[in-house]
């Protein structure tokens, strides 16, 4: 979709936004795409650099039939062209939350495609020139790159949530990897489950999704929280294939753990994990991304993301930094600007918690699939 040839200053300039003469002049030049169709979002994918397993039409495939959210791509590329960038949305309607755009919901990050500041500004200049607020209320965007900071605040965005990011990095031999993690709370409980006799098995099939679920409902509950709905894990399964694997561990056929692991190009990434509580003594989550981080190795990944983590929980930061003291920040922007919120402080969040919080377990699934499509 073309802009308007004709766009007043005062679109342009909101909120502290400022655009270049430059950018002013492409804001006629800006295209959406939907990615879901258009095969040229998945060659880009396959070119650029930094592109993820969020940017990826599984992932957006699976994000539209699990919550209805239409992906679209804004891109400086005519139809009839190569597409040389993109920068991805989700448009979000809901009735309880308003409508929005995030690039991405339920997305660890989602970087912006492009490779320069005015391919960026151009792109954000479109929706500034288009009305945030009419029928957008904002937009949301979340980089990895922290190199974006300065520009993001330029063209008006202001810092809305921060996360801690874990990255392991699998260049070095197996061996040499296991003697840097913590000895007592990985390689000790590593070491405890293969003795117990602890069985993984892995694979994406209806049995294995059905137990894996079973514990993230169990493991959300003790968080006063509802499971994502079963249907969410069931098209990631559908959309994305063999970049996505369950791996659960079994003693005497009962399961005590699991992880979701997906794979895309040279990175690994561990985005579920679940648990039952009896059972965390065994070591079974050290093991089960032991496991997980042998696979990627094997498969010829360089990196294994353990994802984002938010402030509050300090216990996750904790097992995390045992497989990796370094990490990064990720920064979400929103425009128009708000004050900063700490995790602990959205109110979303803290809607949920409270409506969960005396809920039983068996109620949680449900709450789950009609909580989640207003919150991502």
């Amino acid at each position: 979709m073309n802009l308007p040839e004709e766009t007043s200053e005062q679109d342009i300039r909101r909120n502290g936004a400022v655009l270049t003469g430059a950018n002013k002049r492409s804001l006629s030049d800006i295209y959406e795409v939907d990615p879901l169709r258009d095969p040229r979002w998945q060659k880009l994918l396959g070119q650029h650099p930094q592109a993820s397993i969020f940017h990826s039409v599984g992932w957006l495939d699976a994000l539209h039939r699990t919550y209805g959210y239409e992906p679209v791509v804004l891109t400086t590329s005519p139809p009839e062209s190569s597409l040389e960038n993109g920068l991805v949305f989700c448009r979000i309607r809901s009735w309880v939350t308003g409508r929005r755009l995030v690039s991405l919901p339920f997305s660890d990050y989602c970087e912006p495609l492009c490779d320069g500041g005015e391919e960026f500004e151009s792109l954000i200049g479109h929706l500034h020139a288009t009305g945030i607020g009419q029928p957008w209320k904002y937009v949301e965007i979340r980089p990895r790159q922290e190199s974006l900071a300065d520009t993001m605040k330029k063209l008006g965005f202001g810092a809305v949530g921060k996360y801690t990011l874990h990255r392991v990095d699998l260049e070095p031999a197996a061996e040499e990897i296991f003697r840097r993690v913590d000895k007592h709370s990985v390689q000790r409980r590593v070491r405890r489950a293969e003795r117990t006799g602890i069985v993984e098995v892995c694979g994406r099939s209806e049995r294995l999704l059905k137990d894996f679920y079973r514990l993230m409902v169990r493991t959300r509950a003790r968080h006063n929280l509802p499971p994502q709905p079963y249907a969410w894990f069931q098209n990631l399964v559908d959309c994305l294939g063999e970049a996505v694997e369950l791996r659960l561990a079994y003693l005497k056929n009962v399961p005590l753990g699991a992880v979701l692991i997906l794979h895309f190009k040279d990175t690994t990434y561990y985005k579920y994990g679940c648990s039952d509580e009896k059972f965390h003594s065994l070591g079974v989550m050290p093991f089960l991304l032991w496991r997980a981080l042998l696979r990627a190795k094997a498969i010829g990944s360089r990196i294994l993301d353990l994802g984002r983590t938010e402030d509050s929980q300090s216990g996750l930061i904790e097992f995390k930094n045992h497989w990796t003291p370094v990490s990064s920040w990720l920064t979400y922007w929103k425009f128009p600007a708000e004050p900063f919120r700490t995790s602990s402080q959205d109110w979303k969040l803290g809607m949920v918690k409270r409506i969960c919080a005396y809920m039983p377990e068996r109620l949680l699934a449900g709450a789950g699939a009609l909580i989640y499509r207003h919150i991502g």
